[in-house]
């Protein structure tokens, strides 16, 4: 069996604004800027992607499926993440050595601590 990852698909209200605001804060391009299913990669012909899709409700609970980023400076990307619109999110994390914020509707993602050599 061969499988190849082709894209994680991202339930939204506005798939344009928030498609955009991802690949502004990956540093991803748009593929598909489709007012209903708006896709961004990490280059034109790199797998997978994300593909922002409407959805008529609006989000209730924590995400049951997120996404970890390990920076190279975490405070650094987190001040980033924060100034370009997303939110810090209590998801009863508790003290732990990852950051764990919210995209600007609400689905949430961890920024980890910085990778030790």
């Amino acid at each position: 069996m061969t499988l190849e990852w082709e894209q994680v698909i991202v339930d939204s209200a506005d798939p344009v604004a928030l498609g955009r605001w991802w690949a502004e804060a990956l540093g991803w391009v748009v593929v598909n800027d489709a007012a209903d299913e708006f896709e961004i990669r990490p280059a034109p012909d790199r797998l997978p992607g994300l593909l922002f899709g409407t959805v008529p409700e609006a989000k209730t609970v924590k995400n049951r499926l997120h996404l970890d980023f390990r920076p190279q400076d975490q405070r650094a990307e987190v001040e980033r993440l924060l100034a370009l619109g997303a939110r810090h999110a209590d998801v009863g994390q508790g003290e732990v050595t990852w950051v764990t914020l919210a995209d600007p509707e609400g689905n949430e993602f961890c920024v980890l601590s910085d990778r030790r050599s």
